[in-house]
This record gives structure tokens, C-alpha cells and sequence, in this order.
């Protein structure tokens, strides 16, 4: 039973394409009317699902990729981790499952507990099975740092869950707990962990290499107080927002010394993929700079206030991270390692998809500035679900080419 990750990569299309079903019925619910099942219980069964069944599976599937041509991986390294992919994604379909019947409840929290157990045996697993590579790789330290951002943003899951479970919920901590998951899975987890494939992907020289590690531990050291950036809307002690400032500005600056180290030293790595693969990672990176940069300008006071006050701001910040900067990196990263065997068919879904994925970032930009002036943008819930449209069009393509006998 050896490992092979072009099957477990099925998974991860067919899963994001469920994903999209149900972001769809979500726009249709919007804007029009359809009476059955709750959308609230949709919402959490959407990103729940997203996180597990979609970007953690994947990220799971590609770092044990690396792992396994790094050790020469034997038929035991491969059974254990197939038998772990198999629990995990089966927890994600509970959780698709159960979150949309029932919402938060006894089933959907089990299956959400199991998960975060079992991304600690992951965690625990990865870590040990890649002592000895992980010693001179510059990727190797940002593997072990995501793995490390994964396991703590676990915290805000079980926290969230306890006040749900017993309904003892207050806002401020309901939304603190929230935030918290969040940001480690996004800015740690997802974040550490595309940077890892990334640098496995470049291989960088060790002068560069250097340089990469500096940015690295700037990054790194910054993702922890960087959390205050979710809850700049608490009343935080002057030196704690201080703190936070700082870190905001250490984020972009240590980002800008990487992008400039791409540009100057990786050329001749992205020169080689395909004209849509360049244009896709050329945009992931801007979208990367802008994230950012709004998270720096987030430290004003009055700009928080505004930002965290109005839900449309809060949907497009997290879109841009899910889809355009995390989502087109995965696919585009799988589509450069040759784990897609090519096809026209397959190119052309994957730029409908992400020309989908761009316009609906596009238009939930469009309504966050517009909301801050409480502009009302006609035909707005009709135009989000004809980019949903597009999305999900693009991924039926995409998983009908990666089902198809030729991907076996």
C-alpha cells in the first residue's frame, strides 16, 4: 500500500467542488427565495468543510508527498498516513454532514473534535518522521511551524465549541474564539505551510536559503502577537496594540523581502510553467501584498472600527485569503509538480474557475467599500451568485478531467 498522491488530490477537487455547491445554495438562498435548510447551519457546514475537507486535506496530501520522496518512504510510512487521510476525511463529511442538519450539536461537535485529534497525530507523526531532513531544509522549518499554528488555533475550536454546547455565550469571547481559530489557520497553518511547499518547490541555493530562514523567523515570531489584529475592536492596553502594530509592519516588510527574492533569484523556476500557471502565481502574490498591507492599515483606529463593523469587509478579507491567495496556490502548486496529468479541457476549467474566483473578489470588494458609505449596489446578490456560477462551472470541469481515466 504505497502512497499515492494523485488519488488523495482527487479528493481534494471533488471536495472543493462541494464546497462551491454549497456556497452556491448559500447565494441562491440570498437572492432568492428556497425555504429549506438553514443558512446558518449552511454556513458553518461551508467553512467547516472548506477547512478540513478542502485546504487541510490538501496541504495534508502535499507535505506528505514531499516527505516520502525526502525519506524514501517504505509501505508501512504509507498505511499509516492513508489510514490517517482516510479518518480525517471522514470526519469532513461528518462535519459537511451533521453541521448542516443539525448545526452545532452533538454529532457536528464530535466530528470537529475528532479532526483537531487527529490533526494532532499528524502533527505529531510529520514532526517525527522528518527529523533527519528537516535539519538543513529551509522548508522544513516552515513545515514545523504550520504543523506548531495547527495544533494551537485548536484552542479557539474547543473553546467555541464549550460555549456552544452549554450556551454560555458572550460576544465578546464568542467572537474573540473565532478570530483566534482563524487567524492561526490562516496566517499559520495555511500560510507556513504553501510557503513550505513553495520553498520545496524553488529548492533555493543555501545563500539564499539564508536569507529565506531571516524571513522566516521575522514571520514567525510576528504570527503569534499578530492575533491582535482580530481583536484590535477590544479595549487593549496601549503597549499590547503597540505590540501588535509592530508585528503588522514585520509581516509586510519580511513578505516584500521575500517577494524581492523571488523576482530577483527565481526566475528562471516560474519561466519553465505554463503562460495561465505564471499569470495565476504573479496574482496570488499581489493578492498576498494586499492582505497585508490592509492588515497594516487595519492598526489605525478609526479603519478598524469600520472594518470590523461591517460584515461585508470581514466576508471579502476572508475570501481573498481562502480563494484567491491559499485556493490558486494549491491548485496551481499540484498543476507545476505534475500531479495533474495535462489536458485542455482541465487548463480551461481551472482559468474558468479562478476568473470566477477573481470577479467574486471583485464584487465583495465592491460592496465592502460601498458599505462604508451604506451605498446599496443594485442587482449585487445577483451578480455573487452569478460568480458563484462561475466557480462552480469551472470546478465541475476540473473534476470531471481529474476523475477521467487519464488522471489514473
Amino acid at each position: 500500500m504505497y502512497y499515492q498522491a494523485r488519488f488523495w488530490l482527487r479528493f481534494s477537487v471533488f471536495n472543493l467542488l462541494i464546497v462551491a455547491l454549497v456556497g452556491l445554495l448559500m447565494r441562491y438562498k440570498i437572492a432568492f427565495e428556497f425555504p429549506y435548510l438553514n443558512q446558518k447551519n449552511l454556513q458553518h457546514a461551508h467553512s467547516h468543510f472548506a477547512f478540513s475537507g478542502w485546504i487541510s486535506h490538501t496541504l495534508m496530501v502535499l507535505m506528505i508527498y514531499v516527505l516520502s520522496k525526502k525519506i524514501n518512504a517504505n509501505a508501512l510510512f504509507s498505511k499509516k498516513y492513508v489510514r490517517l487521510l482516510s479518518a480525517h476525511l471522514v470526519c469532513a463529511y461528518g462535519m459537511l454532514l451533521f453541521f448542516t442538519v443539525q448545526g452545532y450539536a452533538l454529532f457536528s461537535i464530535v466530528f470537529s473534535s475528532l479532526s483537531v485529534v487527529l490533526s494532532y497525530v499528524f502533527a505529531a507523526w510529520f514532526w517525527r518522521d522528518s527529523k533527519k531532513w528537516l535539519v538543513t531544509q529551509t522548508s522544513g522549518l516552515w513545515f514545523r511551524a504550520a504543523l506548531f499554528f495547527n495544533v494551537i488555533s485548536s484552542i479557539g475550536t474547543f473553546a467555541l465549541a464549550y460555549m456552544m454546547a452549554t450556551k454560555n455565550i458572550h460576544q465578546n469571547e464568542y467572537l474573540s474564539s473565532i478570530y483566534y481559530y482563524l487567524h492561526f489557520q490562516y496566517n499559520g497553518w495555511f500560510f507556513f505551510a504553501c510557503m513550505g511547499l513553495l520553498l520545496e518547490f524553488l529548492k533555493p541555493t543555501l545563500v539564499h536559503q539564508k536569507m529565506y530562514r531571516q524571513c522566516f523567523w521575522a514571520l514567525c515570531a510576528s504570527c503569534i502577537p499578530a492575533y491582535g489584529l482580530s481583536i484590535l475592536w477590544l479595549d487593549l492596553p496601549i503597549f499590547v496594540y503597540l505590540i501588535v502594530v509592530l508585528a503588522a509592519l514585520v509581516q509586510l516588510l519580511a513578505w516584500l523581502k521575500i517577494l524581492q527574492l523571488l523576482v530577483r533569484n527565481e526566475q528562471n523556476k516560474f519561466s519553465g510553467l505554463p503562460t495561465h500557471l505564471r499569470v495565476i502565481f504573479g496574482l496570488v502574490a499581489a493578492a498576498l501584498t494586499v492582505k497585508l498591507t490592509l492588515q497594516l492599515v487595519s492598526v489605525i483606529p478609526s479603519v478598524s472600527q469600520l472594518a470590523f463593523g461591517f460584515r461585508p469587509i470581514v466576508i471579502a478579507y476572508l475570501h481573498l485569503v481562502l480563494l484567491v491567495i491559499i485556493s490558486l496556490f494549491l491548485l496551481s502548486y499540484v498543476w507545476a509538480n505534475n500531479l495533474f496529468n495535462e489536458s485542455f479541457g482541465l487548463k480551461k476549467s481551472f482559468i474558468v474557475f479562478a476568473t470566477g474566483v477573481v470577479i467574486n473578489e471583485f464584487i465583495l470588494g465592491v460592496q465592502g467599500i460601498a458599505s462604508f458609505s451604506y451605498t446599496l449596489i443594485p442587482w449585487l446578490n445577483e451578480l455573487l451568485l452569478l460568480a458563484a456560477l462561475v466557480i462552480t462551472a469551472g470546478l465541475m470541469g476540473m473534476t470531471w478531467f481529474v476523475l477521467s481515466k487519464k488522471n489514473y
